[in-house]
């Protein structure tokens, strides 16, 4: 007897500054999918939030999609209630009707800002869908740098002291000496970022109150809300390492060091390579046996020769902050080193790191391609979804104010 596939469906896109690389990480899911096991298709959110499926979602070639492609393509939405997942097509036309496509797993590639924040997991469990990664609470700690610093607080992991900005409730200005009267003295250089942003989007070195109040006005209030202040870290190295589970057991991956010819990494540094413009350096996908080398073009020494107390201390860190968030999915851990005196800290998490950080296990002490990756999410999931199940009528008997049918 043949056995059923199971089918998937891999969200991407999204309202999000972070919308183009959720679609890369989106079609290499979709690509790295064993087909003998899966049956899967795009829903593709658009920025301006409308849901979208059809094949031609499947093309690189197809993005962003103008008004011939989506001619071609079908608005859906997700059915909420009882009975299996399921999406269903808006009708097109004065006869047409709506199709249900039902599904068993739901695969989130999205990035930033709702999406990987939490609000895609709450909608998920609200409609009762299992889906891979962070669940709804790991997904929104972890996308506020500050939430996420008071969250390990508790824990011996080493952070940075911080500060927040919260943007004004008219317009993006906040003048320096407002910003000197809110903060009082600092400890100059700092780093401002965006508390709800991935990807070095707005991060910058800032050295005076002027200039925080540029960066903010400028770049960090037009995407965020709140801006987390930290102290600058001199002779910066970077390293970051993901967390799953695997068989029951938590299990870190390879360590990557970023390298850098500035003192931050910007978008481009991280999503484009060799200055040509062409996003070339996330595409890659693991179909077949051997490992892909997706972002491994990039400037980054993966598993960098460490003294092994450090090493161990990275992947404890990292261990502690996936177990503090009650840990699932795939994270990536960032952390921050002074290349001189040895210190570290941990910066921040990704809840779904580009393309899903399978070039990091690829390279693990215990390799796995992409499309084993995907299996054990996808496994998750559905243990995570039926551990969370109630019954239909949740009520208590000596709770319940109505009589039922």
């Amino acid at each position: 007897m043949v056995k059923e596939k199971t089918k998937v469906v891999v969200f991407f896109g999204g309202r999000s500054p972070e919308h183009d690389v959720s679609i890369i990480t989106g079609l290499q899911a979709l690509a790295a999918l064993d087909p003998a096991r899966y049956e899967a298709q795009p829903v593709y959110i658009a920025p301006n939030g409308e849901w979208l499926s059809g094949d031609l979602l499947r093309q690189r070639s197809s993005y962003i999609p103008g008004p011939a492609i989506l001619k071609e393509l079908t608005p859906v939405h997700l059915r909420i209630g009882p009975g299996k997942p399921a999406l269903v097509t808006e009708p097109r036309g004065a006869f047409a009707r709506p199709k249900t496509m039902e599904f068993d797993v739901a695969i989130p590639a999205f990035h930033g800002l709702i999406g990987e924040d939490g609000g895609m997991q709450g909608l998920f469990e609200a409609a009762n869908v299992p889906y891979t990664g962070m669940r709804a609470m790991a997904s929104t700690v972890l996308m506020d740098k500050a939430a996420t610093k008071r969250m390990i607080a508790s824990t011996p992991v080493p952070q940075l002291r911080f500060w927040e900005i919260k943007r004004p409730q008219r317009g993006l200005l906040i003048t320096a000496q407002e910003l000197k009267t809110q903060l009082g003295d600092l400890p100059f250089p700092l780093c401002i970022k965006p508390a709800h942003l991935g990807s070095s989007i707005g991060v910058a070195r800032v050295s005076s109150f002027e200039e925080i109040s540029d960066v903010l006005a400028k770049s960090i209030f037009r995407f965020d809300d709140t801006a987390v202040l930290e102290p600058f870290v001199e002779n910066l190295v970077e390293y970051n390492v993901a967390v799953r589970r695997k068989d029951g057991q938590i299990v870190t991956s390879a360590i990557e060091r970023p390298k850098r010819s500035t003192e931050l990494l910007d978008f481009k540094t991280k999503y484009m390579s060799g200055g040509s413009g062409k996003s070339g350096s996330k595409t890659g996908g693991s179909k077949s046996g051997t490992a892909s080398q997706g972002m491994l073009s990039l400037t980054r020494d993966i598993n960098p020769e460490l003294p092994a107390t450090f090493e161990a201390d990275l992947r404890q860190w990292a261990t502690m902050v996936y177990q503090q968030v009650g840990g699932s999915g795939a994270p990536r851990l960032d952390f921050l080193c002074n290349g001189e005196t040895g210190e570290a800290w941990f910066n921040e998490a990704n809840p779904c790191p580009g393309s899903f950080g399978y070039f990091l296990w690829e390279a693990a002490r215990q390799p796995a391609l992409f499309a084993e990756m995907l299996d054990d999410l996808i496994a998750e999931a559905l243990a995570l979804h039926a551990r969370a199940q109630i019954p239909a009528d949740p009520t208590p008997d000596d709770a319940r104010l109505f009589k039922r049918p």
